[in-house]
């Protein structure tokens, strides 16, 4: 009986867990269609954003912008170290199979590979793993497992700019998780600042609008002001972006973690039965056999 009462209690145990990692999955697929939905709504502002500024490039060739180039004194001082930032962007809670884990590996790497780099970190799982490395954290933003918007990147997109243009920072860089489909999630990474123009241009071609390229505009009060005003929003853009599909990439893979941990517990499910069965049918067995000996023996008297 008491081989019966521990493998009920492990059931009960499972059927419990089950039931979690059930829900979890079902609120992970909501919040993927979520995320993907919004990325989906503001699309349209951002790439309109990207079109106006290859606009700008195509019509002024001799543009002077400081989001082009390091700063002057950086690389005419031999002695100033340049500053290199990434901002990585992880998840808030975990329960996402490797998902964290390869953007770790990945910022690990490309800090190997940079000077004194510094990172910017959003999420509170990256803040937690890179507070114990040697690595130098210069800024940490956490939403609380919001959804992303617009508003957040704003924020991160001011302070970074804002760092760049103080000369703090040299070059920044994002890493996050490409959704590439379902079931393939990798780590990639994207230098933001400064703005390369040819890296304009060939997104401009991905989204098949290359026809811009004969279009010529005039721009007040200068093209190289109007450009100026521009990366900004071009930069939140990317931002934010990135943080809409790594959120929507955490999604899935906390719901494929969830998936596989429901498959596993419903074959420790189906074993335990098994067993409970086996144990119980073995108790019934043996009191049989005691009722029907203690039968025989009273009427052998």
């Amino acid at each position: 009986m008491a081989n019966l009462r521990d493998v009920r209690l492990r059931m009960r145990a499972i059927e419990q867990t089950l039931q979690v990692t059930k829900a979890m999955k079902l609120i992970s697929t909501s919040k993927l269609r979520k995320g993907r939905r919004m990325l989906e709504d503001t699309v349209p502002y951002f790439k309109r954003i990207q079109k106006s500024m290859y606009d700008v490039l195509s019509s002024e060739t001799n543009i002077q912008s400081e989001f082009f180039h390091r700063h002057d004194d950086i690389a005419n001082d031999a002695s100033k170290k340049p500053h290199s930032a990434i901002i990585v962007i992880t998840s808030d809670k975990g329960l996402a199979g490797g998902y964290n884990a390869n953007v770790f590996r990945h910022v690990n790497e490309l800090c190997s590979k940079m000077q004194n780099p510094l990172l910017i970190l959003i999420g509170a799982i990256g803040y937690r793993y890179f507070v114990h490395t040697p690595h130098v954290i210069l800024e940490n933003f956490s939403f609380r497992s919001q959804v992303p918007t617009v508003e957040h990147a704003g924020e991160i997109s001011e302070y970074v700019v804002s760092q760049y243009l103080w000369g703090v920072l040299d070059e920044i860089h994002v890493v996050y998780t490409h959704m590439f489909n379902a079931v393939k999630m990798l780590p990639v990474e994207h230098q933001i600042i400064p703005v390369i123009k040819e890296k304009i241009q060939s997104e401009l071609y991905e989204i098949g609008d290359a026809k811009r390229v004969d279009l010529k505009f005039e721009f007040m009060p200068s093209a190289g002001a109007v450009f100026d005003a521009l990366v900004p929003q071009y930069i939140k853009g990317v931002i934010y972006g990135a943080m809409v599909e790594a959120y929507a990439s955490e999604q899935s893979a906390r719901m494929t973690a969830m998936d596989e941990a429901s498959k596993s517990a419903e074959d420790m499910l189906g074993d335990l039965r098994i067993s409970y069965n086996r144990a119980r049918q073995a108790g019934i067995t043996q009191e049989m056999s005691e009722i029907v000996g203690g039968s025989s023996a009273l009427a052998d008297k």
